[in-house]
């Protein structure tokens, strides 16, 4: 039987890539089905069809353009695979063909056989088939996954957590875990029938559909000689130590009812503060010291807000609690990062446009310890109720 070089057998892998059953294209070349199948398992690896008719599952379309778009077409893979069996380096080939060296790079990576070589039409196929849309979302095929990922939803957990907490229980099975833009492509795209159609308003922005985040927000006004986040510590910058809190308010329904949040920045720890339907000066400094009174000393080392009237009482509360307060720059509210993000977790329980002194002590005692129960992962998956109380246990030894 005559032998073949690897570089002779690209009209074999031609003749299969174009709707030949590898019996016929074996034959077509002089040799047995037998050594055609065993050169398809080396160099393509591609799964074909069985029986007489064999050949490839998906036979891709004459026409490079009503599938590629700017992708590298049939012509372009003829010429990397000249290129490659001259030796040339991924840089001369793609100065040849119009591309980066990184596209040849990604190229011949992507779509050369198990034994490494580089055949055109085998490529050409194998990016065809990669190509084919709808691909079927790992969640169809879980529904234990779905279920899970439901109960924690409807429990206020971002699809960014979920994917956390999923990847670290599944360990190496990598069937048990799904990234967090998989579930929003359920929620935004796909879904309807993999997850709940409503359970995207378990969103903390309750939206039905995906929106740039390009808004900017107003500021408020300017507090004369206030200490500004500037003046804040080192340590309360990169959250050395325990003890440095940010707060603001949640606002209900046009302006009449109002919830106040405290964060440690360290721990993430939350504390909601019942304001009786108030939210004036006096009504946030009073919730606020008798929140703080009892701490430690050493978790009071400083609060930071934004520029909102609800804290002109800011003395006060200095002199009460004995920590500096600290105003973010004028419509600067992202610099209270944490509390911010903790804000809008809260959101899932107190909607945005709702009545918000319907909450009692109880219902946001109840919810304060849903949210420091929660695992967070930048506390390595810990609750914020297991690192401030770690802290506590070491500052008492």
């Amino acid at each position: 039987m005559k032998r073949f070089a690897l570089s002779d057998r690209a009209p074999f892998f031609a003749a299969v890539c174009s709707g030949s059953s590898v019996q016929a294209a074996a034959a077509g070349m002089g040799v047995s089905g037998q050594c055609g199948h065993l050169w398809w398992r080396q160099s393509a690896g591609m799964k074909i069809r069985t029986g007489c008719e064999g050949g490839l599952v998906w036979v891709p379309p004459v026409e490079d353009d009503c599938w590629v778009g700017r992708g590298l077409t049939a012509l372009d893979r003829d010429k990397i695979a000249e290129g490659l069996t001259l030796g040339w380096s991924y840089a001369r080939i793609g100065e040849r063909i119009g591309r980066s060296r990184q596209t040849v790079w990604r190229e011949v990576t992507r779509n050369a056989g198990p034994d490494g070589s580089y055949f055109a039409s085998v490529a050409h196929a194998k990016a065809y088939e990669n190509s084919r849309r709808p691909k079927e979302l790992k969640l169809a095929q879980s529904l234990g996954l779905c279920s899970r990922i439901e109960t924690w939803m409807d429990d206020g957990w971002s699809p960014g957590l979920i994917a956390e907490v999923l990847k670290r229980d599944a360990g190496e099975d990598k069937t048990a875990s799904v990234s967090h833009e998989t579930i929003y492509q359920c929620l935004y795209v796909q879904a309807r029938g993999l997850l709940r159609a409503d359970l995207h308003r378990q969103l903390s922005t309750g939206r039905a559909q995906r929106r740039s985040r390009t808004a900017t927000r107003r500021g408020t006004s300017i507090y004369a000689n206030a200490l500004t986040i500037s003046k804040r510590p080192a340590e309360a910058e990169d959250r050395a130590v325990p003890g440095h809190w940010e707060g603001d308010l949640i606002i209900g329904a046009g302006g009449q009812s109002a919830i106040g949040t405290l964060v440690e920045r360290a721990t993430r720890f939350t504390i909601l503060l019942h304001l009786s339907g108030r939210h004036t000066a006096d009504a946030v400094a009073a919730a606020m010291i008798e929140a703080m009174g009892d701490l430690p000393g050493h978790l009071r080392r400083s609060i930071t807000w934004d520029r909102g009237s609800e804290l002109a009482d800011y003395c006060d509360i200095q002199l009460a609690l004995q920590a500096p307060v600290y105003f973010c720059d004028p419509h600067s509210p992202w610099q209270r990062g944490s509390n911010e993000n903790t804000n809008r977790l809260l959101r899932h329980w107190f909607a945005k446009g709702t009545d918000l002194s319907v909450h009692g002590p109880a219902d946001l005692a109840r919810i304060q310890d849903k949210l420091n129960s929660r695992p967070r992962p930048t506390l390595d998956l810990k609750t914020p109720a297991q690192a401030f109380s770690e802290y506590l246990q070491q500052q008492a030894a």
